[in-house]
């Protein structure tokens, strides 16, 4: 930790110099802190060698996220930067040098978790970077004082701030990224990313929101609407099922409002990205806030009936009062919900439709609550996120009058009894249904799947099922989960186009995964497309880059040459 009279630096500029490497470069150059490490270790005598330790980019870092995938896919890139670059990144936070804890606003439980991290990190004198919407929304709260922050659209530099924290120095990043002072999506959609799971890529669509919801704090982070462009979200798409991913998740604040600030919308992204998605691999659409999904239901429907798209769409309604809603800002009543959730339920047959309802929201009488809870109990929502009202910082909604924290409590009670009171599963008990393997259970007894609606189906533990889709028999339903039993008669079918990445391997490292057998391309004629590594380079592609195709088979000539 920098001491008391250690300079705070607002920003990293005030250190580089124009001829200092930028992140871009080192990330293509990912190897190139090792030599100079080894060189150092040459020259330095035996005493001078305790002092290694304090180069940049040789110490372990442990990563910890909490909040949405959004939060999820901002750590996968941050933790591809830093391995890019030569830091080793460690699942065990007692060997790792330094932490970087990645927070979430959404509720006060989240930011305590935070809060606590800091300081045990602190206890145990590791240094500490701290990312996400907290500090982006509150960056001078006092726990923050000392530390280095950055910001939400700031993590394609995490590496210099990584680099400036192990030197000791406090380094906030927070701005907004602007071009030509349009606010743009965020970090670039090609950086390096480790991937929790291999099989899985988080794609964020856009960033911030539309809303101005009175309770939410995340809109202080994350800010306005900002969508990335079609065509680079297609081909990162197109890149994580070169690395062997068989299933995408599309997230966001609100996936729904798509495109409004760049004159396109959601379907149009959809119909594009499911031309790229291959036979077998799925693709789930993120949360969208009802008024934004109103004027797609038609398209929605038909896209969420293609077979390589989950029938699954999450819809929060917060509450079934109109006048809580009102209070809340939310922008649509009751019955606008309704219509979104029948019109999916009657033109997708199965369709999943989760939800979120929030309990004791200033204001909220008994009558308000109960309506909230017919609703409940007339669509029986498989799939259901009750939340207690928490009064967030600076928020309108924590300047209002609050319901007692009893009542709150018994409300949030109740409602999770109406749940629990159905089992929306037991009807599929006796069915055939094919699934995709992409996960592990808690327990490491089974492997789970999810069928088309996007149910979760537990299957046996078979290495041969991971990242396959299988058909299996449904024998036994619980509450969140049926359990099924490969048919026998039936072959798993492989997606993945590419063998997915060991876990903890970096995307997006194309000079990384160049592979035997590419001689010969070097000589294609000029109207071929050829592979460098699992990526596939076209005329379309390689016009996008800038790079023709000699060029680019004279350069993959050269790496040839190198290698073999």
């Amino acid at each position: 930790m920098p001491s008391a009279c250690d300079p705070l630096i607002e920003d990293i500029e005030d250190m580089l110099s124009s001829g200092d490497p930028t992140p871009h470069e080192r990330q293509s150059a990912r190897k190139s802190i090792i030599p100079r490490a080894r060189k150092r270790k040459e020259l330095l005598n035996n005493e001078e060698l305790q002092a290694d330790s304090l180069i940049p980019g040789t110490q372990k870092v442990w990563i910890k996220t909490w909040g949405c995938s959004h939060n999820n896919s901002d750590g996968e890139y941050m933790a591809g930067q830093l391995a890019a670059s030569g830091y080793k990144m460690t699942d065990d936070p007692t060997e790792a040098d330094v932490w970087l804890l990645n927070s979430c606003t959404v509720k006060n439980p989240a930011e305590d978790h935070f809060r606590n991290s800091i300081r045990k990190a602190q206890e145990q004198q590791k240094k500490v970077v701290v990312a996400g919407c907290v500090p982006q929304a509150q960056p001078r709260m006092d726990y923050l004082k000392t530390l280095s922050i950055i910001g939400v659209q700031q993590i394609d530099r995490v590496v210099e701030v990584v680099d400036e924290t192990v030197k000791g120095h406090s380094v906030r990043l927070l701005g907004q990224k602007k071009d030509g002072g349009k606010r743009l999506g965020g970090a670039r959609l090609d950086l390096p990313k480790i991937r929790k799971n291999p099989l899985i890529e988080i794609i964020s669509i856009n960033t911030g929101c539309l809303n101005a919801c009175t309770y939410c704090k995340t809109k202080h982070a994350r800010g306005d609407l900002a969508s990335y462009p079609i065509d680079e979200l297609v081909e990162r798409a197109r890149q994580s099922f070169q690395e062997g991913v068989c299933e995408i998740w599309l997230t966001s604040e609100d996936t729904g409002a798509y495109g409004r600030d760049i004159g396109t919308d959601l379907p149009t992204l959809l119909w594009r990205l499911v031309e790229v998605i291959p036979e077998g691999a799925m693709l789930r659409v993120g949360m969208t806030n009802p008024p934004y999904i109103l004027e797609h239901l038609e398209e929605m429907s038909k896209i969420l009936n293609h077979p390589r798209v989950f029938a699954f769409l999450h819809v929060p309604v917060q509450s079934a009062s109109d006048s809580v809603l009102m209070d809340m800002k939310r922008e649509y009543c009751i019955e606008d919900f309704k219509r979104v959730v029948d019109f999916l339920k009657e033109r997708v047959p199965g369709v999943t439709i989760a939800t979120d309802v929030i309990c004791g929201f200033p204001g909220e009488t008994e009558d308000d609550f109960q309506e909230t809870v017919k609703l409940v109990k007339h669509y029986q929502f498989p799939s259901l996120f009750i939340n207690q009202f928490y009064p967030r910082p600076g928020t309108p909604a924590a300047k209002m009058e609050q319901v007692p924290a009893h009542v709150k409590k018994q409300r949030t009670k109740e409602l999770s009894k109406v749940f629990h009171s159905y089992n929306p599963y037991d009807h599929k008990v006796g069915e055939r249904q094919h699934v995709l393997v992409t996960e592990e259970s808690f327990d490491a007894q089974y492997y789970v799947a999810h069928n088309k609606f996007y149910e979760q189906v537990l299957v046996p533990k078979r290495l041969e099922f991971k990242g396959k889709m299988i058909e299996v028999y449904i024998y036994e339903a619980g509450k969140h989960f049926m359990k099924g039993k490969p048919v026998e008669d039936s072959e798993p079918f492989t997606p993945s186009i590419a063998a997915p990445l060991q876990k903890g391997e970096v995307s997006g490292l194309m000079q990384e995964r160049v592979v035997k057998g590419v001689r010969g391309a070097a000589s294609a004629p000029p109207d071929s497309a050829f592979l460098i590594g699992s990526y596939s380079l076209d005329k379309d592609v390689l016009k996008r880059l800038g790079i023709g195709l000699a060029l680019a088979a004279a350069i993959l000539a050269f790496i040839v040459e190198k290698l073999y």
